[in-house]
């Protein structure tokens, strides 16, 4: 007799409209709807369940002292960006500025952007203005001082990590090496020098010394890492850091660096974590909700949940360690099989051999091809069970 899978599905494929069932809750890590700021929060979560080795404890604090920024290379999934936000939680650096790296991204990409098209508008504002077709109220919205022109600039995340501050800001440049190959021997001077000067306000500075911008911050809940309410006012058109942020460049391995920019980096290589540190992430992400359990059913009940849910992790363990043997794999595809076989309903049987095969594909478009001949090699097996 085959065992018959519980009703753990939302979505049947029965063809008959049903509005009567309830959206499951979501992992812990993945959250929304409630957030003011749910990209920066989500980002932020991380800090608090990521798990450091001592060799990359080391590595940060000698970033710090040497004043250079940390390049870290690993597999995808080893935690290579959950590391700043550790640091920026722990030192109490406030919103770590984030810079996504793309084959298009520019120098200037992360320093500032210059809203040109909307001063352009403006200007032709004044145009209607000078010929009379403007009220008075709207000559009064559309007058004009040098310095207004800061409405248009909006410092990036480099940009903005150079900042004057007593203690580094804190920047993360992610995936550096899906840049374009000028990108990193370009970062070279600012990474030397420490400051950058911006056109547009250098060309003013004699009539406007000193206009306000926007920075890259976005988070409302840290005004602690905001300057005057998320705006600077810029010295002479040049920004001049005090304190060398702590920029920490991530990097997947998939190219080559120069000499040039290795030399004035630090360089860190995460390893993928092993079965006992595996067990740590696990626990981390997932052990909090026994706790709600234990005020909900009781000690008792919480107990003996995650008992068996202990035994079913392991299992998943040791399977995700034979897999990766094969092919990498990230650790949140472990969270995930774990997440969707522990749970009150949940799939058994070959149901669940078959959603945990498919949640532990190995990083690759090749096992994709496989597919198609397993599911039929499957779909006969359970014809014949």
């Amino acid at each position: 007799m085959t065992e018959q899978p519980q009703n753990w599905q939302v979505f049947k494929d029965t063809g008959v409209p049903n509005a009567d069932w309830q959206l499951p809750a979501p992992p812990s890590w993945r959250p929304f709807g409630d957030s003011v700021a749910p990209g920066v929060d989500r980002r932020k979560q991380r800090a608090d369940t990521f798990q450091m080795l001592p060799a990359q404890v080391d590595m940060i604090n000698a970033a710090i002292y040497l004043r250079r920024p940390l390049l870290i290379t690993g597999k995808p999934g080893t935690g290579k960006s959950s590391l700043a936000y550790k640091v920026a939680k722990e030192l109490m650096l406030g919103e770590v500025l984030y810079w996504s790296i793309t084959t298009r991204t520019t120098l200037k990409n992360g320093l500032y952007r210059y809203d040109a098209i909307g001063r352009l508008q403006e200007t032709e504002q004044l145009t209607k203005l000078s010929q009379g077709q403007l009220n008075q109220q709207e000559v009064l919205k559309t007058v004009q001082k040098p310095e207004s022109i800061g409405k248009y600039i909006t410092l990036g995340p480099l940009g903005t990590a150079l900042l004057p501050s007593d203690k580094p800001r804190i920047l993360l440049i992610d995936e550096i090496d899906k840049s374009d190959i000028d990108l990193p021997n370009d970062l070279l001077s600012i990474f030397e020098e420490g400051w950058f000067e911006i056109p547009e306000l250098d060309r003013i500075k004699e009539i406007a010394p000193n206009v306000r911008v926007r920075t890259a911050y976005s988070d409302p809940d840290e005004p602690s890492t905001w300057n005057d309410n998320g705006y600077y006012t810029v010295p002479n058109g040049r920004i001049s850091c005090r304190a060398f942020p702590l920029v920490i460049l991530t990097s997947n391995g998939e190219r080559d660096f120069p000499p040039a920019f290795l030399r004035r980096c630090l360089r860190l290589r995460m390893p993928q974590p092993d079965k006992a540190m595996l067990g740590r992430i696990v626990a981390a992400h997932l052990d909090a909700e026994y706790d709600q359990l234990a005020n909900e059913y009781g000690e008792v009940v919480a107990q003996e949940r995650k008992k068996a849910a202990t035994d079913i992790r392991d299992e998943l363990i040791q399977t995700f360690l034979e897999r990766r043997q094969e092919g990498d794999l990230a650790t949140d595809q472990l969270l995930n099989a774990i997440f969707m076989v522990t749970r009150d309903r949940s799939p058994v049987g070959s149901s669940r051999k078959r959603l945990i095969k498919s949640l532990l594909k190995n990083l690759t478009s090749a096992e994709d091809l496989e597919d198609e001949t397993d599911e039929g090699d499957e779909s006969e097996q359970d014809e014949l069970a």
